[in-house]
């Protein structure tokens, strides 16, 4: 039995953020219903993040929705909104993301569901926060909010400009943190039977993502992060941190002894750097030294000196590199899963495990609204709708 069996969660969300959330708590054992508009859906369905169109819909639908059944219903439809409050009446969990004011248009924001339901935990997700900020109106998305949070500064070389990273990573972290959340209160409730409102915005994750690099900027007499021109894989680290290129592939290099590398990697310049310091002061210097001397050789000979002798060091792999490597494959980390169509697909699973197991689960995504009849009948929702 899973931790979170028996718990339903009602799930307005659509897009990545909420539905991330929605998926970890599916993973765990919860029943997960998405409440989705009539005719459309989850705008994630069309939403194509690549030319690749699943059994008829995105991708990133299918990766995202996985373990989960869709109601299909018109929210200005009177008779469909309490088939949904029916739903809501009987749920521990509901989420949404949409934009400040729309579930209080709609009916369902906190103070109208806790109403009919004192004991939920709703979740709910904004693009940046508290009703009052002069942002309220504008849209929540992953590359705007990487960008106005100072993220892109982080990325990419010195002479770059600002660097989007290659994900949606303030989505994930996003839903990661109101999954946190609502796990907090779940506990909470089987303890004292309370409700309770959760709140995460993509800005803030966006800023508590940056906690690190952000406190050492507050503490440093406000001085902005430098990258460094050559190399960089983060601002605030000297030489030798980075990806460098080798006569047959790549290889990271983190932090280490700038003396002790070069006489692991038989490079004489690099011994002239005994002072700690020169490692930041000095790291375009020395990190254009490193990338000269790595070329000369293969990532094999490389890692062949630097692994037995400790040093923080790897390949860079590409996806079809490490799933046909022994280190990837010993995990389980891809299932496949099948649509009630039949329609079967790979993904991935879930990276958590509990008691030694792994949260694997065999079902796919749902095609629009294809558990309305069977929710329906269930929760004896058309008699409640008609009454």
């Amino acid at each position: 039995m899973r931790p979170l069996e028996d718990y339903l969660v009602i799930d307005f969300s659509q897009f990545l953020s909420g539905p991330s959330a929605s998926l970890r708590l599916a993973d765990m054992g919860a029943r997960v219903i998405k409440i989705e508009r009539l005719g459309v859906g989850d705008i994630c369905r069309t939403l194509y993040t690549s030319n690749l169109i699943m059994n008829g819909e995105s991708s990133v639908f299918h990766a995202i929705n996985r373990n989960k059944e869709s109601f299909e219903v018109d929210l200005k439809s009177e008779e469909d909104c309490e088939m949904v409050r029916e739903l809501l009446k009987k749920a521990d969990v509901m989420i949404h993301n949409f934009r400040p004011g729309v579930m209080e248009r709609l009916g369902f924001d906190y103070q109208s569901v806790s109403a009919i339901n004192p004991n939920i935990i709703f979740g709910e997700i904004s693009g940046f926060g508290k009703e009052e900020s002069v942002w309220r109106n504008k849209p929540g998305q992953d590359l705007l909010l990487q960008s106005v949070t100072g993220l892109t500064s982080l990325t990419g070389n010195a002479d770059s400009g600002p660097v989007a990273m290659g994900l949606s990573i303030i989505d994930m972290l996003t839903g990661a943190h109101l999954a946190q959340g609502l796990l907090a209160c779940l506990y909470r409730k089987a303890i004292t039977n309370e409700g309770g409102l959760v709140q995460v915005s993509m800005m803030e994750s966006a800023f508590d993502f940056q906690f690190e690099t952000i406190t050492t900027f507050m503490n440093d007499g406000g001085a902005l992060p430098e990258r460094s021109v050559k190399n960089n894989a983060n601002a605030y680290l000297g030489a030798p941190y980075g990806i460098y290129q080798t006569a047959n592939g790549y290889l990271a290099l983190a932090m280490g002894s700038i003396p002790v590398l070069g006489n692991l990697l038989g490079c004489g310049a690099m011994l002239n750097y005994t002072d700690i310091k020169e490692a930041f002061d000095k790291r375009d210097e020395i990190k254009a030294i490193i990338a000269e001397h790595l070329l000369t050789g293969t990532t094999e000979k490389w890692l062949s000196k630097l692994e037995p002798a400790d040093i923080w060091c790897a390949d860079v792999l590409n996806w079809e590199q490490l799933m046909a490597h022994d280190g990837f494959k010993v995990l389980d980390m891809i299932q496949e899963v099948e649509m009630l169509d039949g329609y079967k697909y790979e993904t991935t699973r879930c990276p958590v495990r509990i008691d030694g197991e792994l949260l694997t689960s065999s079902k796919g995504s749902p095609k629009l609204g294809q558990d309305n009849e069977k929710i329906i009948k269930e929760f004896n929702l058309k008699s409640i709708a008609s009454a």
